[in-house]
């Protein structure tokens, strides 16, 4: 029986974004000092440092007590929904593989890290030390740095918008070319 197109794609996404999470994690608790390294890449835009987040996006439920199990039991529902949803899809379908598969790979690192440790290492840091016309912008939202995050917060806001995009603009194409294939 041959391997559908659909199966190579997500487990490649779904693998290969874990990885990417884990080894850099490692990486940066192994080499940057916790809450005070930094390794300057465009100075005055982005770094990588080495944070603890105990919380969800944002730090969200940080000092909730009952956090681990809510983070758990969100990762299996979400798990099983991802599951659900891919099981789904046509067997040559490769964007949304692509999509659940990152989606996947960014829940099973932070989870990972959060049965591991209890909280995600977290160490991309993107921020602006620019002043003058654009400074309103930051006067007005308090802030001139975005919450530091790891590569599955990236695969799985990639993962997401690019599930968005299909619902919105390529859903109803392959709906057109089935039917029109039929």
């Amino acid at each position: 029986m041959a391997v559908s197109r659909r199966n190579v794609i997500f487990a490649l996404f779904a693998l290969i974004g874990l990885l990417l999470d884990q080894i850099t994690k490692w990486w940066v608790v192994a080499h940057i000092e916790l809450n005070v390294g930094e390794i300057q890449v465009i100075p005055g835009l982005f770094s990588i440092v080495h944070a603890q987040n105990p919380g969800a996006a944002f730090g969200l439920f940080g000092n909730f007590a009952y956090r681990h199990y809510l983070f758990g039991l969100f990762t299996l529902i979400a798990g099983a929904v991802i599951l659900d949803l891919f099981r789904k899809l046509p067997r040559e379908e490769w964007f949304m593989s692509a999509a659940l598969g990152l989606i996947m790979s960014g829940a099973v690192g932070n989870a990972i890290d959060r049965v591991r440790q209890a909280y995600v290492t977290d160490f991309l840091r993107v921020y602006t030390e620019v002043a003058g016309p654009k400074q309103w912008l930051f006067d007005t939202f308090g802030t001139s740095e975005w919450p530091t995050f790891n590569v599955a917060d990236a695969a799985l806001v990639v993962g997401v918008l690019m599930f968005i995009v299909h619902q919105l603009f390529l859903e109803d194409a392959d709906e057109e070319e089935e039917t029109a294939a039929a």
